[in-house]
């Protein structure tokens, strides 16, 4: 027995332990589950509604996440809504809510998940959150946030609306905001006032029910959100930046997150890669580790991100996948400056006959490069860029995002990848056209503007629109008119 906070190594291998017995855990559930079915004649699916990666590594909280789908579970609900996507993370210096990047990362993270498996996930929609000190435009902006995100992953298209409709159509919330800044699992989970269980208010504010425009706002989307699954041909980016873009994590992100030593506390080792490119219009995608030994994984990629600051690679099989990808034309950009204490943990890349000092130096072996390789290196028909920086510590820094995002373009120049920047997002989605307006983007640059006949559901009162300009923060679910085959009368 060693107290998990004595050393990193020690607790590197109690999370590692938490996470056997949690998977443990379900798949005993799982079996069970199944046999049980089998001698009833049925086929019961076990579906696991599960935080983002992202999120509970920002919480500090340890889940079996993608090995489940090695257990015996079908699929996933993705638990991402206003609770986990505002939680602050620092860009650029500046510490804050950023409710909308944060959630298009945590649903990328959640569809990247199944997307190797084939297997079904589900997006979790929910238009309050458990913290019910917020007043209804808090709710009903961050809401707009993490919606409009959810929907910028066009191969999602089952959702979970409205787990608790009593808390949002009879639960009374502040009339004007009153907040208190702890996360969810600090708060008394207490009766709050209006029959429903939850987290107990700290003030006596006046509480009001739902607004009647939010009310009509909120089946307005549901209803769209039916209709959601459209061809293929249907559906297309109208307006990003680069794409073919991704940043790679490992479910061991989660096993550096306490005492002695845990990883930067805003999860900069994560948001100070993925953040800098979304912020220019970049549709960036969380890549699993894990699963980049299934065939054809990463072929969808021209640019990936790595750094083993703050996560570690599993297994060395990884390591041969990404070899694999880089000499078949892809680009990796590494940026690590070997600084992370985790890295001398007792793990397979120092376990005789292995000898490396941390598992960058195994990779860049793998990819015959010298272990301490810096800058730009042709490895087969790709590259690999590797700036000596921790990608943390950057986000401390108000030039930070510039610093990778040139080592971005760089690398995807060696390439021939062509580079865009925006500061907005357009995806079409056969009728449907989701759009967001970005801020902290591209200096004075002017706002896209969508020109057409668009309903805008985000409003109650269902106007038509020919000139839609996503100014910063600016969110848009819009219905093309355009789109309505009909020879007659019709209700869209």
């Amino acid at each position: 027995w060693q107290p998990p906070d004595s050393s990193p190594d020690a607790q590197y291998r109690a999370s590692k332990l938490k996470y056997y017995l949690y998977r443990r855990t379900l798949s005993q559930i799982f079996t069970f589950v199944k046999q049980y079915g089998k001698a009833s004649g049925r086929t019961i699916p076990c579906y696991v509604p599960t935080h983002s990666l992202l999120n509970y590594s920002h919480w500090r909280i340890v889940s079996p996440e993608s090995s489940l789908l090695q257990v015996g579970a079908d699929g996933y609900i993705a638990q991402v809504w206003t609770g986990t996507a505002r939680t602050p993370n620092l860009y650029e210096g500046r510490r804050k809510e950023r409710t909308f990047e944060t959630a298009f990362l945590e649903y990328g993270a959640m569809q990247n998940l199944v997307r190797a498996s084939g297997r079904r996930v589900w997006y979790l929609n929910d238009p309050v959150e458990d913290n019910p000190n917020h007043n209804w435009d808090d709710y009903r902006m961050n809401w707009e946030n993490t919606l409009t995100a959810s929907l910028f992953q066009p191969e999602v298209w089952r959702y979970e609306i409205m787990p608790w409709p009593e808390r949002i159509f009879n639960g009374k919330y502040p009339a004007k905001d009153s907040s208190d800044t702890r996360p969810p699992n600090q708060l008394e989970h207490t009766p709050n006032g209006t029959g429903l269980g939850g987290f107990g208010p700290r003030n006596a504010a006046e509480r009001v029910s739902i607004p009647k425009a939010y009310e009509t706002e909120l089946q307005a989307v549901v209803r769209a959100l039916g209709e959601m699954k459209q061809p293929e041909e249907a559906i297309r980016w109208e307006h990003s930046g680069t794409r073919g873009v991704g940043v790679l994590v490992s479910d061991t992100m989660m096993f550096q997150r306490a005492d002695p030593d845990p990883s930067d506390p805003n999860l900069g080792s994560f948001y100070g890669l993925a953040m800098p490119l979304l912020k220019r219009g970049i549709p960036v995608e969380p890549v699993q580790i894990e699963s980049a030994n299934s065939p054809g994984f990463l072929d969808r990629y021209r640019l990936l991100l790595l750094t083993y600051e703050g996560q570690k690679p599993p297994t060395p099989a990884f390591h041969d996948a990404l070899a694999q990808w880089v000499r078949a034309g892809g680009a990796l950009l590494v940026v690590d400056d070997d600084g992370d204490p985790y890295g001398k943990v007792r793990e397979w890349w120092n376990t005789p006959p292995l000898s490396y000092a941390t598992p960058r130096q195994h990779l860049f072996e793998i990819l015959g490069l010298s272990k301490d390789a810096t800058g730009l290196h042709r490895v087969g028909q790709g590259v690999v860029l590797r700036e000596v920086k921790s990608p943390a510590a950057l986000t401390y820094l108000a030039d930070g995002a510039e610093v990778v995002r040139g080592l971005a373009r760089q690398a995807a120049a060696a390439v021939n990848l062509s580079w865009v920047e925006t500061n907005a997002l357009v995806l079409r989605r056969g009728p449907y056209v989701i759009a967001a307006g970005l801020d902290e983007s591209i200096p004075n640059a002017a706002p896209f503007v969508l020109h057409g006949h668009f309903v805008d559901l985000f409003d109650a009162q269902l106007p038509l629109q020919s000139e839609v300009t996503l100014s910063p923060s600016k969110r848009a679910l819009l219905f093309d008119l355009d789109l309505v085959k009909s020879a007659g009368p019709q209700i869209v």
